[in-house]
């Protein structure tokens, strides 16, 4: 696996230390910094699944070449 879309993926990272340094800080609750932390992840995951069955889509990583 390689990262095939490095700016989405640095953009995912620093929103989800982003969400994860202000629940620490006590800025947001984690009633509302779990779901975003979770729509972060999942929609990582999803683009992972669309690289890895071939669908067109700008992924976060895709296949070896």
């Amino acid at each position: 696996m390689k990262i095939a879309n490095p700016s989405k993926a640095f953009i995912l990272l620093v929103g989800l230390l982003s969400v994860v340094v202000l629940i620490a800080l006590d800025k947001v609750s984690t009633d509302a910094g779990l779901p975003l932390i979770s729509a972060v992840i999942f929609y990582g995951i999803g683009n992972g699944v669309a690289a890895k069955s071939g669908k067109a889509s700008s992924p976060i990583v895709g296949p070896r070449e």
